[in-house]
């Protein structure tokens, strides 16, 4: 059953009606309303798609955090062949919330690594939402380390609403560990590509998005905080949340402009979560595309150019 947010309530009460008209049909086998319903069909469409032609910053944010949208472990399954995760950080534990390992991306070796939110109570709880402890990241600093010695570029999915914040995760040096992470992704003499495929919530996502590539689909946000907690920040009032999230410039077609990013995946007419099969598909395109950018460039020129890629943030505004 389709999960609606609220602001598309009414393509839902457009699309409950086209349902109803199908069973009506169904039912009653095959009645002659095959005009009526392809009139419907076709009001339904454009509904949703100019809804999500005008979406707010707000309204993208909810998008990004949509329930059904695709996680890590559905782009692993639609891209990767002979996926091979390895745990643990050699230091303290296994963070479930970061995911990594190897395999085959269109008939080439790379490693992957990536925040999994989960997609139902259990796998959630398992996975801590995608928020990652220190071992996470250091766990992120191995698999580059391996993937630097191989020579195997580096692919990261970030979806995260921002590294844990729990006094465990402090005591073990959480700042620490994604500075660590931050360097290791500047430090890469493979090419390495970043997709924001939800959220990119603050140096939890910075820890492994700092790539020569960074890509966004294109109804997921990447901040330096939460709207609400940005909105508790500077009105000390969580509720101004929509107007933080207009403030921050948060969505990919603004950080596009800004130079933050370097290209947006389109995603399919009313997000990702309404057609995942495709949303992976151009993902797994653009990915292809960055990745063919960077052939034959030696480690040092790949180093240089992603240094100077961030170097450039800001100074041509």
């Amino acid at each position: 059953m389709r999960s609606y947010l609220d602001f598309e309530k009414p393509v839902a009460e457009l699309e409950a009606k086209l349902d109803e008209l199908k069973a009506v049909a169904e039912r009653d086998g095959g009645i002659a309303i095959g005009e009526e319903l392809g009139k419907l069909e076709g009001k339904a469409s454009k509904a949703l798609a100019d809804l999500y032609a005008t979406l707010t910053p707000w309204q993208k944010t909810q998008v990004a955090r949509h329930q059904d949208r695709p996680h890590f472990n559905d782009y692993i399954k639609g891209l990767i062949e002979d996926f091979t995760p390895l745990a643990g950080d050699r230091k303290f534990a296994e963070d479930e919330a970061i995911i990594a390992g190897f395999g085959r991306f269109r008939g080439q070796s790379v490693c992957l690594i990536g925040q999994e939110k989960g997609s139902d109570t259990d796998s959630r709880l398992r996975h801590n939402f995608g928020m990652a402890r220190p071992e996470g990241y250091r766990k992120a600093v191995r698999m580059m380390e391996l993937a630097d010695r191989f020579g195997l570029p580096v692919l990261t999915l970030v979806d995260t609403a921002g590294a844990f914040p729990g006094i465990d995760a402090e005591e073990r040096g959480q700042a620490e560990a994604i500075a660590r992470s931050t360097d290791a992704c500047l430090g890469l003499g493979v090419p390495n590509i970043s997709v924001v495929v939800g959220e990119g919530g603050s140096g939890g996502a910075v820890a492994i998005a700092t790539a020569n590539r960074v890509l966004m689909l294109e109804h997921s946000i990447y901040t330096v905080a939460s709207p609400e907690a940005s909105a508790s920040i500077l009105w000390r009032d969580s509720t101004k949340r929509q107007d933080a999230a207009t403030n921050m410039k948060i969505t990919a077609q603004d950080l596009l402009k800004f130079g933050i990013i370097d290209a947006i995946v389109p995603e399919p007419v009313g997000g990702a979560h309404r057609d995942p099969a495709t949303a992976i598909q151009w993902t797994g395109d653009a990915i292809e595309s960055s990745l063919r950018g960077m052939d034959n460039m030696s480690p040092e020129q790949i180093r240089t150019a992603r240094e100077d890629k961030f170097l450039a943030i800001g100074r041509k505004l």
